[in-house]
């Protein structure tokens, strides 16, 4: 294993709640109310999609987009600098990934602005590279963030671990050519070949990692 690659968002830590919390204001704002269907289909999407999914459940097609994410991006902001929690085991296993000197990087959905704010939590020292949603042309379910973030740490796709809990990220990594691990947060994910499922990150240690990785 040649490096572990992490999502962010309902991997590390439990922030897809937070965005949420946000988007659920922004309806309201909006004069609707956004449904469960919309939200879970925003789960690991990025910004673009995620905006064209609220119009859509709002009925609003027509919309302004660019005062939307501003006024969003600014909600979910001041709810990071809050403080995220980490989910269970995702504090552990990247620790533990980090005392053995295996590279690791952050790649997520999320713009970098958010990225900077949850680093606080997660720790900027954690990761040798972040990859960010605002920062590739194509991001998830495109191979692209995670093909990039193992360009930067100069390994090969293939010696990596992918680390995800939702279907965009899962199909990410697994087009990129990662071995992946999917630990579902709020959303089921059905068994994929190729993917490992797990309920939770407790008890996921990097020899488990290791493993994962095809001769």
């Amino acid at each position: 294993m040649d490096a572990v690659l992490f999502d962010m968002d309902g991997t590390l830590v439990d922030s897809e709640r937070v965005w949420g919390i946000g988007l659920a204001e922004l309806a309201a704002r909006a004069g609707g109310t956004l449904s469960d269907t919309a939200r879970l289909a925003m789960v690991g999407s990025s910004m673009s999609r995620s905006m064209q999914l609220f119009r859509d459940d709002l009925g609003q097609p027509d919309r302004p987009e660019a005062p939307d994410v501003e006024w969003l991006t600014d909600r979910v902001f001041s709810l990071f600098a809050d403080g995220l929690v980490w989910r269970p085991g995702a504090m552990e296993l990247l620790l533990a990934v980090r005392a053995l000197g295996v590279p690791t990087a952050l790649v997520t959905s999320t713009g970098r602005r958010l990225v900077e704010v949850a680093l606080k939590t997660l720790g900027p020292e954690n990761f040798d590279v972040v990859v960010c949603g605002d920062e590739v042309t194509m991001p998830k379910p495109d191979p692209e963030p995670y093909r990039t973030a193992a360009a930067l740490l100069g390994v090969p796709i293939n010696r990596c671990v992918a680390i995800e809990d939702s279907p965009s990220g899962v199909a990410s990594a697994l087009a990129a050519g990662a071995a992946v691990l999917a630990v579902p947060a709020e959303l089921e994910l059905p068994p994929v070949d190729g993917v490992h499922l797990r309920t939770t990150l407790v008890g996921v240690d990097p020899a488990f990692l290791a493993g994962l990785i095809r001769p």
